[in-house]
């Protein structure tokens, strides 16, 4: 017979976690399962990895009241001053947390010890997880959802949770359409320890060759993401350490400081993609698998995270869990807030990346216009921060 469950959450990685925990501590008297395909106790789960994400100040807000984030844990580092500039042009703007009477513009956290302490945090609820397993067929019935797992056992749910990644199989399984369109760039990401610290200092630097991000992690370290063409990532993935550093302090100057050490590299694709609708019957979609973004602005998570928000405001309300007004809702409300950080970011890439000269001259102005007027600069600190409007409050 089936397990039956008020939720069902497919995908335990930083966004399902996330979201299990915040439903079990928010509303304690539902029933919730949660599927994923690899252990996330092992050593190399494949969303657990060495990279390092922004959280911020909002989104370190909320997961304050659930418990599942610390600010002084080991793996975390504050942002607390964001440098915005482009290389060989004068223009460049500074926003500081103590202009806005913050402690911290928000909070640089390493995944993979982040992923271990939330489920952690989630073996301590009444949260059921099937690990490992995945979902072998979806059957949509009027008033729940049957979910066939590759082991054979046999899941009801009112409400199904899509959390499983960009590359989502479930989500082709709900027949809910994606189709992600690649930049023409990748992404190195790394660790690279710098001399004498890194201040709590993140910088977003465009180059012509591409984006490139320094955000303060533990251990005098800044999590790298440095855009590039994938044969100019190929050669840099083949050089040594020493030369890799090299070419980095090159490329990056030395405002950052000086660089002494990289830790692995890894190539990441960069894709931008949406997918066609964020809910479905009797589900809807969260985190990556509803949308893929840039990472240069760390606004990827956040926007997951803000997913789940809503989602616990939702499962509070007076709707009923997985009714098409639950899903509707939840599809409309967060319409305009991942429209607008999908649009912020590509376009940040595309306007930075553009070699024309009216072009640059006109960011440089925009850039200090923005560093002499606290007003111009607000709405940016607000977005990295996270405090942006969702939809229609219930």
């Amino acid at each position: 017979m089936a397990e039956q469950f008020d939720v069902v959450i497919i995908g335990g990685g930083l966004a399902g976690a996330s979201c299990a925990l915040s439903l079990a501590k928010h509303a304690p008297q539902l029933t919730i399962a949660v599927v994923e395909a690899n252990q996330p106790s092992t050593e190399h789960h494949p969303s657990f990895d060495d990279r390092s994400i922004a959280l911020a100040q909002q989104s370190v807000q909320f997961l304050q009241t659930i418990n599942a984030f610390d600010i002084d844990a080991s793996f975390a580092a504050a942002i607390k001053k964001v440098t915005v500039s482009d290389r060989g042009h004068f223009g460049k703007t500074q926003i500081d947390c103590a202009q806005f009477s913050q402690s911290a513009l928000g909070y640089v956290v390493e995944v993979n010890p982040f992923g271990r302490a939330l489920h952690q945090q989630l073996a301590a609820t009444q949260v059921v997880m099937y690990c490992p397993d995945s979902v072998a067929n979806i059957t949509y019935h009027h008033d729940f959802a049957s979910i066939t797992l590759q082991s054979g056992a046999q899941l009801n749910g009112q409400l199904v949770v899509i959390a499983d990644g960009a590359q989502s199989a479930t989500r082709q399984l709900a027949k809910i359409n994606f189709t992600p369109e690649p930049y023409s760039q990748g992404a190195i990401i790394a660790n690279i320890e710098v001399a004498g610290g890194h201040h709590n200092h993140a910088f977003e630097r465009f180059t012509e060759h591409g984006p490139m991000a320094l955000l303060p992690m533990s251990n005098n370290r800044y999590s790298l993401v440095w855009c590039m063409d994938k044969a100019d990532i190929d050669a840099h993935m083949q050089l040594d350490d020493s030369a890799f550093v090299s070419a980095l302090q090159t490329a990056f100057g030395y405002r950052g400081g000086q660089f002494t050490k990289v830790g692995m590299r890894a190539n990441y694709p960069l894709v931008y993609g949406r997918a066609e609708s964020l809910s479905a019957h009797r589900t809807v979609l969260i985190g990556n698998a509803g949308h893929a973004i840039h990472p240069i602005a760390g606004q990827g998570f956040n926007l997951g995270l803000r997913d789940v928000q809503l989602l616990c405001e939702l499962v509070k309300s007076e709707l009923a869990i997985g009714s098409y007004l639950f899903t509707r809702e939840y599809a409309k409300q967060r319409n305009q807030d991942i429209t607008t950080v999908m649009t912020l970011t590509d376009s940040l890439v595309r306007l930075f990346s553009n070699s024309s000269r009216i072009l640059a001259f006109g960011r440089s102005c925009g850039l200090f216009a923005m560093d002499l007027c606290s007003s111009l600069k607000t709405p940016l600190a607000k977005q990295l921060m996270g405090q942006v409007k969702q939809g229609k409050r219930l």
